[in-house]
């Protein structure tokens, strides 16, 4: 009898234990899934701190990358938009009225473009992808495999070989445009990019300053005059640099004088980077005088700084500010000889890749977009300025935010 029950009491023992077993084992997943969002929730209020004693300029020790994303390691595209926290609802009808189109010219650094991407992206607004055709092929490859997660996203249809300073980098932007225009999204204004322009206000932020101009570009810009009248004087051409680098082919100047101005247009210098609304963009591809400029353009330096100026100051012209100067507020750079202030990272070409300490101008300035950020040299700049925009925008979300959108 007392043999029978030890039998019984072993085999509930059994039992009970592979029950257990059976439990643990579904709860596992689980179990580790929670503990890898409560380390995640640490890292980010970790980094939270931190952020906010470098944004107020005390003094705080961080390094590394905090917000990795799974790029190279999703089971596929939905797993990868989820896990890397990126926005996949209209946060509000504001936003949802006022789609905003963007062409991005790339040529190096991933990482920070995949940041820079992740932080600009919304499923309303419509994006086109430029990556110089000299980039590594392995570089073009996981540009497109990022790109081809998103319905909103694309590859331009007509890739140039960018010449740092030549009419290549304009065409790159144009080439862009040209498809955006197709996009069946209505965007109101289009802004160009590089990859190393890093977001500094929302979305919705970036609506509101785009709509106080009322319909008009932002050109920043002033007239054309010596010393910079030699870029359109002479006629340039592409050669070999003097030695290796990141732009081994530069633009110098020929004996050739160059034709008068076409149309008797004044010229304008200005930024590369503007703000053009979507009926000034149809007007290039199609006025006798935009397409006149820009074959005069072709041989001269750096025409992406004259063009959009020049264009965008002719009175009968969509979204013309004839009268405008340097307003706009696009961009925050800090150039060598500026008056801004110090550069707490490094300059590179004369414009500062910003370190920690240039947080405290970035997030309080008026300015929509940083340059220049480089994730690998400066990870906490990105991550800050990334983590301070996100929360903005999930705090003014007009619709309820969901767990994954939390960096």
């Amino acid at each position: 009898m007392l043999s029978r029950k030890a039998h019984c009491i072993s085999a509930v023992l059994s039992l009970s234990g592979l029950a257990v077993l059976l439990v643990l084992d579904h709860q596992l997943p689980l179990l580790s899934k929670q503990r890898r969002q409560s380390q995640k929730s640490r890292e980010a209020d970790f980094l939270r701190d931190h952020c906010r004693s470098l944004a107020e300029q005390d003094r705080a020790f961080i390094w590394g990358k905090h917000f990795r994303t799974s790029f190279g390691k999703s089971s596929s595209c939905k797993d990868y938009v989820t896990s890397s926290h990126y926005l996949t609802k209209t946060l509000s009808a504001e936003e949802a009225g006022f789609p905003i189109a963007y062409a991005i010219t790339i040529h190096k650094e991933f990482g920070t473009f995949e940041r820079v991407f992740r932080a600009i992206y919304m499923p309303h607004n419509v994006y086109c992808i430029h990556v110089d055709k000299k980039a590594p092929d392995r570089y073009q490859q996981d540009v497109k495999k990022l790109v081809d997660c998103f319905p909103n996203a694309f590859l331009v249809s007509k890739a140039e070989v960018v010449i740092y300073t030549g009419i290549t980098r304009l065409q790159a932007d144009l080439n862009c445009m040209k498809d955006l225009l197709r996009s069946t999204v209505q965007w109101k204004y289009l802004l160009n990019l590089c990859g190393q322009d890093f977001p500094l206000k929302t979305n919705k932020e970036i609506v509101r300053k785009l709509k106080k101009f009322n319909g008009k570009n932002i050109t920043p810009g002033i007239p054309l005059v010596d010393p910079y009248t030699v870029r359109t004087k002479y006629s340039f051409k592409p050669c070999l640099g003097d030695h290796e680098g990141e732009y081994p082919i530069q633009m110098l100047s020929t004996t050739y004088l160059k034709s008068e101005v076409p149309h008797n247009l004044t010229l304008y210098r200005g930024s590369s980077y503007v703000a053009l609304t979507r009926p000034f963009v149809e007007f290039i591809f199609s006025d006798e005088r935009a397409l006149d400029l820009l074959e005069w353009s072709q041989d001269t330096f750096s025409p992406d700084e004259q063009y959009w100026t020049t264009l965008s100051r002719i009175p009968d012209v969509p979204g013309s500010m004839p009268n405008a100067t340097r307003e706009g507020g696009l961009r925050a750079i800090k150039w060598i000889n500026g008056t801004v202030g110090k550069c707490y990272g490094h300059y590179k070409r004369d414009i500062c890749v910003y370190g920690t300490g240039d947080l405290e101008w970035l997030l309080s300035g008026p300015q929509l977009f940083a340059n220049k950020v480089e994730l690998e040299t400066y990870p906490p700049t990105v991550e800050c300025l990334e983590l301070a925009v996100r929360e903005r925008a999930l705090k003014e979300s007009e619709i309820p935010v969901e767990p994954s959108w939390y960096l």
